[in-house]
């Protein structure tokens, strides 16, 4: 006679839950290693194009240079790794889902999918607004108030330092309607409250970007201006989705 109780379904479902999770992180490992082995051919060049910004703005015959005897070598892998990271983004936040999708309330996987979807579009959104419109600006910027004696010889390890600081702020300040949305569902704050610290948030904006982008005005600005902006979309995806008056959140599974 089988005596299993409670104990021994709980084990049962512990136990499926870690071969679920071992699974999904298996996948999500092949993905990224895949994805690795296409982009490391390409590492030069994917290093070159990294560094159009830069070099578009230096004088004719200007290059950037390698301080350390390896660094033309493990750089352009360390950018094929990263590359690989950001390309199978999509695909490792999958797997990310597809296992914590079947505990979720049919109300909370409508609300989390696009949240979801939407926090990727924004990160890349942020990557390429740095890469387009930022760094071109600061480069320019740099190269304008340089002493004429001074020649900028950059290292090319620091340069990819630089660019995955500024890739990884602005495609994290770009979340910030996601934020908002997020704390509205939760029930932390409101949208009127959202629009009635408009004031405070635009000043902590400005401070925030400050801290998190290279000591220059040119970049301040051009993460701050975006941010004030998202934070206004933010409001107003809020106001969309913000639970009426009696309607209660579900509790979790």
């Amino acid at each position: 006679m089988n005596n299993a109780g409670p104990e021994s379904d709980a084990e049962s479902s512990l136990l499926e839950h870690l071969l679920e999770l071992r699974t999904r992180l298996m996948r999500a490992l092949v993905g990224l290693v895949l994805v690795l082995l296409v982009l490391l051919p390409f590492a030069n060049e994917l290093y070159g194009w990294l560094a159009a910004p830069l070099l578009d703005k230096l004088p004719a015959g200007s290059q950037l240079v390698a301080v350390q005897v390896a660094s033309p070598f493990f750089t352009p892998m360390k950018l094929a790794f990263f590359a690989a990271l950001l390309v199978s983004a999509p695909w490792l936040l999958y797997q990310a889902w597809a296992f914590v999708a079947p505990g979720l309330y049919q109300r909370e996987k409508r609300l989390a999918l696009p949240l979801l979807a939407s926090a990727v579009v924004l990160f890349y959104a942020g990557c390429a607004f740095a890469y387009f419109i930022v760094l071109p600006s600061v480069f320019r910027f740099l190269a304008a108030i340089k002493p004429a004696e001074v020649a900028m010889m950059t290292d090319i390890n620091a340069y990819l330092d630089f660019v995955l600081v500024i890739f990884l702020a602005f495609g994290a300040s770009f979340q910030l309607p996601v934020a908002l949305v997020i704390l509205v569902l939760l029930g932390w704050v409101t949208p009127e409250q959202l629009r009635a610290g408009r004031g405070y948030a635009i000043v902590g904006i400005f401070i925030l970007a400050a801290v998190i982008t290279p000591p220059d005005v040119v970049s301040q600005l051009l993460l701050a201006i975006p941010m004030c902006l998202l934070y206004e979309a933010g409001i107003l995806a809020a106001r969309m989705v913000a639970p009426r008056s009696g309607d209660a959140v579900p509790p979790s599974p």
